[in-house]
């Protein structure tokens, strides 16, 4: 893998990188730092885990006011949308952690089958050691310090490269860790994406990656030349199904707040809608009077609105403004917004109809306020048209039968599903947040990603007169009577 991969790959805005002077030897040495100390971490206890995570979640707290700063200061994020999508999730993953860890760290008794009677089996959870976490933009702490908790609650040192592209969030993130941990546990590497590159080297005994679909393939190529386990939540097309007999108001007051929250930059927004073609028109007119309900003012005055944030740099406007330029051209139409402004990297919210399914916003992953509409006919249609792309991060689907949600899930696959409401299954920490194949590999939150940074150990243990002994050589008639009534009664 090289850097010039890596950085064409992953989109970088040269506007807003820094670089940090790291160079591979501070790397080794401190991978080497943390590999001694993940040995002493395989002992903690519970309670050690405990106050950590109560230190961390302390240190979030106090630097609120700075994060929010910083999140404004990187992409024009309001204090109210910072406290609800990075602040708030963050502390609940934490308390989360807090709460069940004692339990998540017990061994697990499991059953032992007939043929190894005496013995007892079970599942002990065990720090899988130095792990890497590589966070994105678009939700910079929260996507950094969430999955820093649950490496914490399983007992392994982290070093954390949070992403280039928002820089202020990352000065905080070094500032806020530095107070909390020592270097050989938790260790912030800020920089370009050379950093990235050279972390990327080391053989660490997991890889956390959050990120776009084409890095993911990277950092999975590189893990495997160390076989080192990775966890990739990636993204990809997430489809929002309305059936005919959905309630439109509540389906447009839900789906334009999944879909211009962040602007748009969330791995989980609706990112294109299947809607019967009688229901269009009354689909629009309510998500029109939503989303200036939301943002207090019509589309030309949505610039002024501070709960609406931008497009995090000038190479991701580009892109997303183009989506727009090609769809017309391709014979959609501006049903509302369309407003593009360069200065600030603003992008209104926009929804446009009569989209053609070979237009580049129905292939790429949007990450922008912009919601296609594709009609259909029967739901088998819009289901063939799910199924026709790779599997998606989430499914969103909007109706009023029980039967109509299960007949979706039954005949397609994501990573998760949420009936009559958007994005909100990340709130549930009882519930695996992960991708499936393209959209991603692993989960986590709560349990799960205890068990994402944990190795699952077995251990069986006999008794000093195993019955197993009876399977030794040499195999006299009796040994092989004595497998075939277990073949037969057991098995």
């Amino acid at each position: 893998m090289t850097q010039a991969t890596l950085t064409q790959a992953s989109n970088s805005g040269k506007a807003v990188i820094q670089t940090k002077s790291f160079t591979p030897s501070d790397i080794d040495r401190i991978f080497q730092a943390q590999k001694k100390k993940s040995l002493e971490l395989r002992l903690s206890n519970f309670k050690t885990r405990i106050l950590k995570l109560k230190k961390l979640k302390n240190a979030v707290l106090k630097y609120q006011k700075e994060i929010q700063t910083a999140l404004h200061s990187d992409f024009k994020k309001s204090p109210g949308e910072v406290d609800i999508t990075e602040i708030l999730p963050t502390i609940a993953e934490i308390n989360d952690a807090i709460r069940h860890v004692k339990h998540w760290m017990r061994p697990k008794n499991v059953m032992t089958p007939p043929t190894l009677l005496g013995a007892t089996s079970r599942i002990v959870y065990e720090p899988k050691g130095v792990c890497l976490i590589i966070a994105p933009w678009n939700y910079p702490f929260h996507l950094a310090i969430a999955p820093l908790a649950a490496a914490i609650a399983a007992g392994n040192t982290v070093m954390l490269k949070p992403s280039e592209f928002t820089p202020h969030t990352a000065d905080v993130i070094k500032a806020m860790l530095s107070e909390v941990f020592l270097e050989d546990e938790v260790a912030v590497f800020e920089g370009d994406v050379s950093v990235a590159t050279a972390l990327l080297e080391a053989p660490f005994d997991h890889i956390f990656f959050t990120g776009s679909t084409p890095v993911g393939k990277i950092v999975m190529a590189a893990a495997a030349k160390n076989l080192t386990s990775v966890t990739l939540e990636l993204g990809g097309k997430s489809p929002s199904i309305i059936a005919e007999d959905a309630d439109m108001k509540v389906a447009a007051e839900r789906i334009m707040w999944g879909k211009f929250l962040n602007a748009g930059q969330t791995c989980v927004a609706p990112d294109y809608l299947l809607i019967p073609e009688a229901k269009v028109d009354e689909f629009v007119k309510n998500a029109k009077e939503t989303t200036e309900s939301f943002f207090k003012s019509k589309p030309e005055n949505f610039t002024a609105s501070p709960d609406f944030c931008r497009i995090v740099n000038a190479k991701n406007f580009g892109r997303v403004s183009s989506y727009i330029e090609d769809a017309v051209k391709k014979g959609a139409k501006i049903a509302y917004g369309g407003e593009v402004r360069s200065s600030d990297n603003f992008i209104s919210p926009t929804i446009l109809t009569n989209v053609s399914l070979d237009a580049r916003i129905m292939e790429d992953e949007i990450f922008g306020p912009l919601l296609p509409i594709v009609t259909y006919k029967t739901l088998d249609e819009a289901i063939h048209i799910i199924n026709e792309r790779p599997k998606p991060l989430a499914l969103y689907v909007f109706t009023k039968k029980r039967s109509t949600s299960r007949y979706v899930i039954k005949r397609t696959s994501s990573g998760g599903t949420v009936i009559n409401d958007v994005i909100l299954h990340l709130v549930n920490s009882n519930l695996p947040f992960g991708g499936v194949n393209h959209s991603g590999h692993g989960s986590y939150h709560g349990l799960f990603g205890f068990k994402t940074f944990s190795h699952e150990r077995s251990v069986l243990q006999t008794p000093k007169a195993s019955i197993a002994k009876l399977m030794y050589p040499p195999y006299s008639s009796f040994v092989r009577l004595i497998v075939r009534l277990t073949t037969k009664f057991f098995v």
